[in-house]
């Protein structure tokens, strides 16, 4: 039977408990990602407490980072979801986001609209990438890939 959890509290706690299980046993965010069968994105995100994990995947990352039954049973639940707290962020990179959308969000949702009419893009049926790569004018640059479905309004 599929659970949803109502007070992000407990997914939050598991988070903490996870991501320091991450830290002593040494693990990258790929390797969690691998043992569950699952992209590195959509993992990361459950194991943050914004996706649930299908059965067999929330299994495997509980055991791989030494978590109890209670833990993968919690990996299951459907969470309610957004991570970040009223108001502007102050971590930096998530910062970045931010002004990313003060800048351009306009401008994407122009875009979106004259390209597919009046709708949204779906954050649920969704695939994110990151990706490191060289700059040609030397360090390196960010690609990170956001692919939702389209999803048009309907009149009702």
């Amino acid at each position: 039977m599929t659970h949803a959890q109502f007070d992000p509290a407990a997914r939050q706690a598991l988070a903490a408990a996870a991501v320091e299980a991450k830290l002593h046993k040494d693990l990258s965010w790929q390797q969690i990602a691998d043992a569950a069968g699952l992209s590195v994105a959509f993992v990361t995100a459950a194991v943050l407490g914004q996706h649930a994990l299908p059965e067999p995947a929330a299994h495997a990352v509980a055991e791989l980072l030494d978590l109890d039954a209670d833990a993968a049973l919690l990996l299951q639940t459907i969470p309610t979801r957004g991570s970040l707290p009223g108001g502007i962020p102050t971590d930096p990179t998530v910062y970045r986001f931010y002004e990313m959308l003060q800048v351009y969000g306009t401008t994407l949702k122009a875009l979106v609209h004259e390209q597919f009419g009046d709708g949204i893009i779906s954050a649920i049926n969704f695939k994110l990438d990151v990706k490191k790569v060289a700059d040609p004018e030397g360090g390196e640059r960010a690609v990170i890939t956001l692919d939702g479905k389209y999803l048009p309004t309907k009149p009702f």
